[in-house]
């Protein structure tokens, strides 16, 4: 986190670089849309929408999502692969999308060249979220009452194939921990269902649920990263609270259509930058949980080719099979 925390300097040199080519692009001249293939509520859509008002503000054009749920984010993401490169139509995703691989056998785009990763931001800790009434009060307890009583905890996620779900899949193979999965429609759906007492725990990245950790209605047992959270001091991490092998770090990112011009682009990484540096927008970060720096480009693209090797690894060693 602390690497990744440090990439905002360098990402704000290059802003200045990458301004004057972009000086003459016109972009955006016109209403830009987002689509987030997730439901309103989640933390990509939480995130999305933040950063969508910033340009907005920035470019004095509008930014606006558009939810486009279903599929695992297949649908929205086809939708935006089939659009034309120009800048005008954008997807939001997190690390869930470096997922989609390992669980279709077939996507109905090409998923190597038809959406061009923009840039990363908005790094989130993953964290083991319960009911404040919840019994587990630490992540050991949790394990081992798993252990102890094999089949009686299940965990609830936005659907198979997310990020959540093999986030937790990840978390049982580093713990121990065993439980069952309970897919829902959205990340939000999953952590109503928290509330009401239908799953026993969700893994989460921190800006879904800061909320309901503010209303006092939920309790984090651990969070990823190197150290604790500002936003929540006395949550260990997960090295802390007997987990170390697991290190699930999420992110919102943008992609775009294959085709769109290098110079639009370098302005939508220009404003995303300048979007991420601002004080407002730091404070929002920190307030979720997340640490507010931007990975563009090529570094964001090594990125997504690590976290699809973490992902085909958790695959094949839970068993998970390709729909």
């Amino acid at each position: 986190m602390r690497r990744i925390h440090t990439s905002l300097g360098a990402a704000l040199a290059l802003t200045f670089a990458m301004a004057h080519a972009t000086a003459q692009t016109g972009y955006p001249d016109k209403a830009v849309k987002i689509v987030v293939p997730y439901p309103p509520g989640g933390a990509v859509d939480q995130v999305t929408r933040r950063i969508a008002q910033k340009l907005t503000e920035q470019t004095g054009q509008s930014f606006f999502v558009e939810n486009k749920a279903g599929g695992t984010g297949t649908i929205g993401a086809n939708q935006v692969a089939r659009s034309p490169g120009d800048g005008y139509t954008l997807m939001a995703n997190d690390t869930t999308y470096s997922i989609l691989p390992q669980v279709f056998k077939k996507l109905p785009w090409d998923y190597a060249n038809d959406l061009v990763p923009v840039a990363g931001f908005n790094f989130a800790p993953t964290t083991v979220v319960v009911a404040a009434n919840s019994p587990f009060k630490t992540l050991g307890d949790l394990v081992a009452y798993a252990q102890a009583n094999p089949g009686k905890l299940n965990y609830g996620t936005g659907g198979a194939g997310t990020m959540p779900h093999f986030a937790t899949e990840a978390l049982q193979d580093a713990s121990g921990l065993k439980a069952t999965h309970v897919p829902f429609k959205g990340a939000g759906e999953a952590t109503l269902a928290l509330l009401g007492g239908t799953i026993d725990f969700q893994i989460a990245s921190t800006p879904g649920v800061m909320g309901q950790v503010r209303g006092g209605k939920v309790r984090l047992l651990a969070v990823s990263g190197e150290q604790r959270l500002k936003a929540v001091s006395d949550v260990p991490t997960f090295a802390q609270a007997g987990a170390p092998g697991y290190k699930v770090v999420n992110f919102t990112g943008l992609w775009a259509p294959k085709g769109t011009p290098e110079a639009v682009l370098n302005k939508l990484r220009q404003e995303i930058t300048k979007a991420m540096g601002s004080a407002d927008v730091q404070t929002f970060a920190t307030d979720l949980g997340a640490v507010p720096s931007v990975l563009s480009g090529t570094a964001f693209a090594d990125k997504l080719k690590a976290d699809a090797q973490l992902w085909e690894s958790v695959a094949v060693k839970v068993g998970i099979e390709k729909q």
